[in-house]
């Protein structure tokens, strides 16, 4: 019987799935964190939410004209009319690679001429070196917060042994992320390969007065990892 009434469920979820059409989607905000010259792939980072289980997979396309960058974020949805299509709202965090800018300020649009429409701005410095990074970066795969708390780990893996942290640099864009830098150093010239795991407790400051801020971690190559954090007043 349980077994009849499970291909029920799933037979009645096909036959209302249908063809899934493309929408915009609700956004919370946008994120423009600094650090970003023209020799670097640069990011704008998107947190919103899907309405219900009847939208799926969110996707981001960017377009730049002169210093204006459209953003269109939508989802696939499907029957909304669907009886199992449960009312659950997922959030989700998109990064957008905008690619290589040359200097100047941007004018950032997100689903414009929408009811989700966002708009934001980015500061794109001028290139001082060849290299797409300066440094040398922490490889950090991701960041370890506890609520309540704003100390935070940065953790990951580094390539050999040779490289430890030198500081961790916050840059703030004022509004509502920082771009967090853990800058590495060479202990010496021989630096095999050899998978170093890590674990570097920073503090984040309190200087931005937005509820919900983005940590933006520099990686190696242009990488990065993204990560909202509670900024509650202590």
């Amino acid at each position: 019987m349980k077994t009849f009434i499970l291909l029920f469920a799933l037979i009645s979820v096909a036959s209302y799935a249908g063809t899934p059409i493309e929408t915009e989607v609700p956004i919370n905000d946008v994120y423009s964190p600094m650090g970003f010259d023209s020799n670097d792939s640069s990011e704008v980072i998107v947190s919103g939410f899907l309405p219900n289980l009847c939208h799926k997979s969110p996707m981001t396309k960017a377009e730049i004209k002169g210093n204006k960058i459209d953003i269109k974020v939508t989802a696939l949805k499907y029957d909304a009319s669907n009886p199992f299509c449960p009312e659950i709202i997922v959030p989700f965090v998109k990064s957008i690679n905008v690619g290589l800018l040359n200097k100047g300020n941007y004018e950032i649009t997100v689903n414009g001429k929408s009811p989700y429409e966002k708009k934001s701005k980015i500061f794109i410095a001028e290139s001082t070196s060849n290299a797409v990074d300066e440094y040398i970066y922490a490889n950090v795969h991701y960041v370890e917060k506890e609520e309540g708390s704003r100390v935070v780990a940065l953790k990951g893996y580094n390539v050999s042994d040779c490289l430890v942290l030198d500081e961790v640099k916050f840059l703030s864009n004022k509004v509502n992320a920082y771009s967090v830098l853990p800058k590495m150093k060479k202990i010496r010239d021989f630096c095999p390969m050899k998978m170093t795991p890590f674990s570097y407790d920073v503090e984040v400051p309190n200087t931005i007065p937005a509820n919900k801020i983005l940590l933006h971690v520099r990686g190696m190559d242009g990488s990065s990892v993204n990560s909202l954090f509670n900024n509650l007043a202590e």
